[in-house]
């Protein structure tokens, strides 16, 4: 009952602020003609437009806040290393298995999917996903490609590569490589070609698949060091490409040996 007493109090209160506010445009209004009355009705609507924009720009840049920093804990929480012993020194949760600290990081991805609206929501449903893997994998898996039809083509890609990733280990090999392949000509700056032909490469070496393997790297390496910036200077080569020249030259070295040199590093002075 006291809450709806507040409640009526704080309507109440509105409500004579309206009407005094319209008392005032209206003994203005009064002592105007014609389309000077008109001009004011106008003017107090830009107005009132106005205030309600920045009301509602505040209430949105505050609840993304809000989003950002629940969605930044439950990531953190996920990210906590498994430890059996308690640190005395860091007031931290600990976990002691990644089944544990898993079911934590979903309880929490959870919340924020259930209280706040995209991009947050697809990307907590995603965590949550991933981290279902280690309690459930059927069920993660059956998550992840849901995922994969979002709305959200950042997350959507996420889920591709994730449930890859997943049906590799799993040993579903010619559906991971499809997915694989798949980002691989999608261009994406989440997993970007680079990293997915690497994923691929990697899969054909355990497929058998040695000379495939050997020329997806090779080009991979081949491309990045042809590669050049704005300025027509050589591109800083990725950390995907970077490994692949390491795989390759584990898996064929003579090939490894056929690849463009590498330009040397751009010192500034």
């Amino acid at each position: 009952m006291a809450k709806y007493k507040k409640k009526r109090a704080r309507e109440l209160k509105h409500d004579k602020f309206r009407d005094v506010t319209m008392q005032f445009v209206d003994r203005l209004g009064n002592r105007l003609e014609g389309q000077g009355r008109t001009i004011l009705y106008v003017i107090v609507g830009v107005i009132f437009v106005g205030v309600l924009a920045g009301f509602l720009w505040r209430w949105s840049s505050r609840r993304s806040d809000e989003a950002r920093q629940a969605l930044g804990r439950a990531i953190t929480i996920a990210t906590t290393p498994v430890s059996t012993t308690p640190s005395a020194t860091s007031s931290s949760p600990t976990f002691s298995s990644e089944q544990e600290r898993a079911q934590k990081a979903i309880d929490e991805f959870q919340k924020v999917a259930a209280k706040y609206g995209d991009p947050y929501r697809s990307e907590a449903k995603y965590f949550s996903a991933t981290n279902q893997l280690y309690l459930d994998r059927n069920r993660g898996v059956s998550e992840l490609r849901e995922l994969t039809k979002s709305s959200n083509p950042e997350v959507a890609t996420l889920a591709r590569f994730a449930l890859a990733q997943a049906l590799e280990v799993d040993g579903k090999y010619d559906e991971a490589a499809a997915i694989y392949r798949e980002l691989a000509t999608q261009n994406s700056v989440v997993v970007t070609p680079e990293t997915a032909n690497l994923h691929l490469a990697k899969l054909y070496e355990k497929q058998g698949k040695k000379k495939e393997a050997a020329d997806l790297l090779f080009n991979i390496v081949a491309a990045a060091r042809k590669a050049k910036d704005d300025k027509g200077e050589p591109a800083p080569q990725s950390q995907a490409a970077r490994d692949a020249g390491q795989e390759l030259q584990k898996l064929d070295p003579d090939r490894y040996a056929q690849l463009p040199a590498e330009a040397p590093p751009n010192l500034a002075f």
